[in-house]
C-alpha cells in the first residue's frame, strides 16, 4: 500500500504538470487545490528537490518548479525517492536487497512470487513518468 507522502507527492506532481506552468508555483497553491497539509507538503518537496527532480526560487515569485522535464522523470525513481524500495520483500529489492534470515530464497515460492510482482510493478512504474499522471 502506497503510503499518505507517496500518494501526496504524487499528487502534488501531478497538479504541477497539469499546470504546464514554467514559472515557479507556490506551495500553498498546491497545498489548497490538492488538500496536502502544507508543512506536509513543503518536506515531501524539499526532499524532491534534493534528489534533483525540482527546484526552488524564493521571493516574491518564488515556489516550485520542475529541474528535469516531467516527459524524462520516471514514476519508478519518485517511488524510490519517497517510498524507497518498489519490492514488496527486501530479499527480492533491486536496490534494497537484504537477505531474508529464516529462508532458503532458491526454494521459497513466495520469494519467487514476489519477484514476479517486483518485475511487474518496476515494468509499468519504468515505463511511465511524471508527466502520464496529467494524461488521465
Amino acid at each position: 500500500m502506497l503510503s499518505k507522502k507517496t500518494q501526496y507527492a504524487l499528487q502534488a506532481l501531478s497538479y504541477m504538470v497539469g499546470k504546464h506552468s514554467e514559472s515557479p508555483i507556490l506551495i500553498a497553491e498546491i497545498a489548497e487545490e490538492k488538500k496536502i497539509p502544507l508543512k506536509f507538503l513543503e518536506n515531501i518537496l524539499l526532499e524532491l528537490k534534493k534528489a534533483g527532480f525540482l527546484e526552488s526560487k524564493k521571493g516574491k515569485h518564488g515556489g516550485y518548479l520542475f529541474a528535469l522535464s516531467p516527459e524524462k522523470i520516471k514514476l519508478s525513481a519518485i517511488f524510490r525517492t519517497i517510498e524507497g524500495p518498489i519490492a514488496l520483500l527486501p530479499c527480492v529489492s533491486l536496490n534494497f536487497y537484504q537477505k531474508c534470515e529464516t529462508c532458503n530464497e532458491k526454494k521459497c515460492g513466495i520469494n519467487k512470487v514476489m519477484i514476479e510482482v517486483r518485475d511487474n510493478t518496476l515494468a509499468i512504474l519504468d515505463k511511465r513518468t511524471v508527466a502520464d499522471l496529467a494524461s488521465f
